[in-house]
């Protein structure tokens, strides 16, 4: 029998539960009430996965290389390790860590590598805790200098101080420093090692239907930076939006409505001689004329019907035409005030752009990653940058952005074990950044490949880090790149496929499930005949390439998501 309090939360949850949900947590208690209790894992080739993050700071390479080998080592015996450089670790994720390795040199007079600075000085300088944490530091060294591992010493203290709890004692190593490091992991994987199968498995639920109407979040920007290099011709940015309870899939999409901004709304009500603080009713919203231009109504890009409206309350003869609210208002002035609010009446509202979402449940609690284009295009006024895009770029860390999920079943990915290629020009990598991490965080047994094309390698190349920490790894297992050549001839991804049309097709003859995400036209476009191109070759005629395409559509292992 439950104790009042507890049966009142109890109840609580089932009220907010539909029925396919709460069939799940029927299945969910049965399994907890057959099996001893314990910590919830995620259950991988038969042994339990414990999510490791290994961070190395190298100034020469050699952190980095036992750190790789040993995230490779780790993976193979079903643990889930995240490996990332520690100039590109997130501070704030140290207090969600629960096992936090780190590979470290020591620099000069017992200086930490630059690499590693940020991070030296973040554990050191902020008043917090980690009691939850575990963690273990492997320290390279030099034995002619005096301060031999000195960075190394300084970490592993500090972790201790700030609450943490070794899973291994600090290793020292010398410049002969491999068969002493593998002596350490060796250590650090017996404690990693858990027995067999007996927690319960927790599995993702079966996607239940959600609620009628859209379930709006309030993200809060965690992180804001521009992936592209200086040099670049774009602006390509990646935003970390952090909203309590979100829930998604890899795979699905997010919707957010942009803002106008609020000195081109104020410079408009200025222009018709309207006061912005008075109160009108819009479509059944009723606020002052100032906040429905912001944030509702559509004044950037006109719709036809609303400048046939405006020409209709003028008595202008306009020419349709796009056109945005203000140049229409200067080249067409109102008579009177008044006839405003007529105007208003006629426009729409500002529709929801969408955003693959580019982060992974299991890799990303709570975090929404979306990776966003500069949209940049020319009209006579000068060169201008697309209403949401604008939006996101002017957000600074901290700042709060409503959005929702948009659900996808079509663009899911499939069974651990099958194969996957992944076909991502430009942005059209997002999703794919959250399959991978995904699948990482699984130890998916199943092969991933990805095709990727951008300007050029050294400005360009989006979450590159991260491509090569997975490469390296074996998460990822192929990777096929097109960028463009000293002479700055266009990159071509529809030529890469078709010059390794054989190997793509052997994998799809073995059962791989293939992708592709990124702009319809022109490379959607381009890369689609290039496979039905690389499928004529394998199959000998056009005929026969077309039946391959549709059969693979029709057993649902080729998904697209173009826009």
């Amino acid at each position: 029998m439950l104790a009042e309090p507890k049966l009142k939360i109890l109840a609580d949850f089932i009220g907010q539960l539909n029925k396919e949900e709460l069939i799940w947590v029927n299945g969910y208690l049965s399994g907890l009430v057959a099996t001893p209790l314990k910590e919830p894992s995620i259950v991988a080739n038969g042994t339990t996965a414990k999510k490791v993050t290994i961070a190395y700071g190298t100034e020469t390479g050699n952190s980095k290389k036992l750190a790789t080998d040993f995230a490779a080592k780790a993976k193979k015996k079903g643990i889930q390790i995240r490996l990332v450089s520690l100039d590109q670790y997130k501070l704030t994720d140290l207090p969600k860590e629960e096992y936090f390795l780190t590979v470290i040199s020591t620099q000069g007079d017992g200086e930490p590598p630059v690499t590693a600075q940020k991070f030296y000085d973040h554990i050191h300088n902020n008043g917090f805790k980690l009691p939850q944490l575990k963690y273990g530091v492997l320290a390279l060294g030099d034995t002619a200098y005096p301060l031999f591992c000195k960075t190394g010493e300084d970490v592993d203290k500090q972790l201790q101080h700030l609450g943490a709890q070794r899973i291994a004692a600090l290793q020292k190593c010398d410049l002969d420093y491999e068969s002493t490091a593998d002596q350490w992991f060796d250590t650090v994987l017996q404690q990693l090692q858990v027995t067999e199968n007996k927690v319960p498995v927790i599995t993702a639920p079966a996607e239940t239907k959600k609620p009628a109407g859209k379930l709006y979040y309030d993200g809060i920007v965690q992180t804001h930076i521009n992936l592209t290099a200086r040099g670049s011709s774009k602006k390509i940015y990646h935003i970390e939006l952090v909203a309590e309870g979100v829930d998604f899939l890899p795979g699905d999409s997010i919707g957010i409505v942009p803002e106008n901004d609020s000195l081109l709304v104020d410079q408009l009500l200025q222009l018709v001689s309207v006061d912005g603080n008075r109160t009108i009713t819009w479509k059944n919203e009723t606020a002052s004329i100032r906040e429905l231009l912001i944030s509702k109504i559509n004044i950037s890009y006109l719709l036809e019907k609303s400048v046939k409206h405006y020409a209709t309350v003028t008595g202008y003869e306009i020419p349709a035409a796009k056109t945005d609210l203000l140049s229409l208002l200067k080249q067409y002035p109102l008579q009177k005030p008044e006839l405003f609010e007529q105007v208003v009446d006629g426009l729409t509202q500002i529709v929801p752009r969408i955003y693959n979402i580019a982060s992974s449940p299991g890799a990303h609690n709570g975090e929404v990653h979306i990776t966003v284009l500069r949209d940049v295009f020319n009209k006579e006024e000068g060169e201008q940058t697309g209403l949401c895009t604008q939006y996101l770029e002017n957000k600074k860390e901290g700042d709060t952005v409503r959005f929702f999920i948009q659900s996808n079943k079509r663009f899911r990915l499939p069974a651990p074990d099958k194969d996957i290629i992944m076909i991502g020009p430009g942005t059209g990598i997002a999703p794919f950044r959250s399959f991978v991490a995904e699948r990482d965080t699984m130890a998916a047994s199943g092969r991933n490949w990805l095709f990727f094309s951008e300007d050029k390698f050294t400005t360009d190349f989006l979450y590159q880090t991260e491509w090569q920490a997975w490469f390296e790894t074996d998460t990822l297992t192929k990777i096929s790149l097109a960028f463009k050549n000293e002479d700055e001839k266009p990159a071509s991804l529809a030529d890469k496929i078709i010059t390794q049309g054989n190997e793509l097709f052997e994998w799809l003859e073995q059962g791989a499930f293939l992708y592709l995400c990124g702009e319809k036209e022109p490379a959607g476009k381009a890369i689609e005949e290039a496979l039905l191109k690389v499928f004529e070759n394998q199959t000998g005629d056009k005929i026969k390439a077309n039946t391959y395409f549709e059969n693979l559509k029709k057993e649902n292992r080729y998904a697209k998501d173009l826009y």
